[in-house]
């Protein structure tokens, strides 16, 4: 069940909770007079949460944006302890801790009601992101949004229009350029950008083998690459994949995983073994050819 935020003023009124009892460990303070209520245990709340209760905090004023728009959208792609954004017009919130306000007015068709919450819509949300963050992080924020939100990443050229002079809307087309709808996660994406970065030939994208799909793969030379998420620990899910891999390799095909912790920090030593995989299948290419020209 999904734990809705309340203005902790309101449910003292209605009598529905004491103040006493509000300050207590049953009830979680995320912003001023917002609450949720907590169990046992129960550890900091996660960016969905604290986007919910951004909403109660702007409820009739504004929406939630950035990066919390995302993760309510589904297309999550941003760091889970990120402060709250929200657009509202101008002079109606000041910032508080854990909450970025932005300025600004939105369309009708730029705001989605999700779950009962009033976000930026997956475009806008995109347009957002985009100006707002590094080409790098931008391209992954926005192969999630269109991934999950069914659009191609060229529509922002027209939110662009839409919005001259926008601050950062100047690396909007580098953006454009790079993403892929198609990429299947953020990390999938990070793999590709830096194979694109290293100046290797770019893999295709969630290509079938049989039953299965591939995060990436160089079909010719039966090389996939993975992420290795931390849901493979899962038994379940591990068992699946030695399934898969068994299938994978009576295919011929050989596969390589990437920790995330190597994507995010080290991503030189991920371009490095792929460039080595890529040399070594040329090499065995090149001295099976020449063994069959002079056999």
């Amino acid at each position: 069940m999904t734990i809705q935020p309340f203005r902790g003023s309101t449910a003292v009124a209605a009598g529905r909770v004491t103040r006493a009892r509000l300050r207590g460990p049953a009830f979680l303070r995320v912003f001023p007079d917002v609450y949720v209520p907590v169990g046992p245990g129960a550890g900091p709340p996660d960016l969905a949460l604290r986007a919910r209760a951004a909403a109660v905090v702007v409820e009739g004023r504004g929406v939630v944006g950035g990066w919390a728009a995302a993760e309510l959208l589904g297309a999550s792609c941003g760091p889970q302890d990120a402060a709250v954004e929200v657009v509202v017009p101008a002079g109606s919130q000041r910032p508080q801790a854990g909450l970025v306000v932005r300025r600004g007015r939105l369309g009708e068709d730029e705001i989605l009601l999700v779950g009962g919450v009033r976000t930026t819509s997956f475009e806008r949300t995109a347009f957002d992101l985009a100006c707002r963050l590094p080409v790098r992080e931008g391209v992954v924020a926005v192969d999630a949004l269109a991934r999950v939100g069914g659009f191609e990443p060229q529509v922002l050229l027209r939110m662009r229009n839409r919005h001259l002079g926008a601050r950062g809307s100047a690396r909007v087309p580098e953006v454009v350029a790079r993403a892929d709808r198609r990429s299947g996660s953020p990390m999938e994406t990070r793999i590709r950008l830096t194979i694109a970065d290293a100046g290797l030939p770019l893999p295709v994208l969630q290509h079938p083998v049989g039953p299965y799909e591939l995060d990436l793969a160089y079909p010719l030379l039966r090389l996939g690459i993975e992420h290795n998420g931390s849901d493979h620990l899962v038994p379940e899910r591990a068992l699946r994949d030695l399934r898969r891999e068994a299938y994978l390799a009576r295919q011929g095909w050989r596969i390589i995983r990437f920790a995330s912790a190597d994507i995010l920090n080290r991503p030189h030593t991920v371009a490095a073994r792929i460039r080595g995989e890529l040399g070594r299948d040329r090499h065995e290419s090149h001295d099976s050819a020449r063994h069959s020209a002079t056999a």
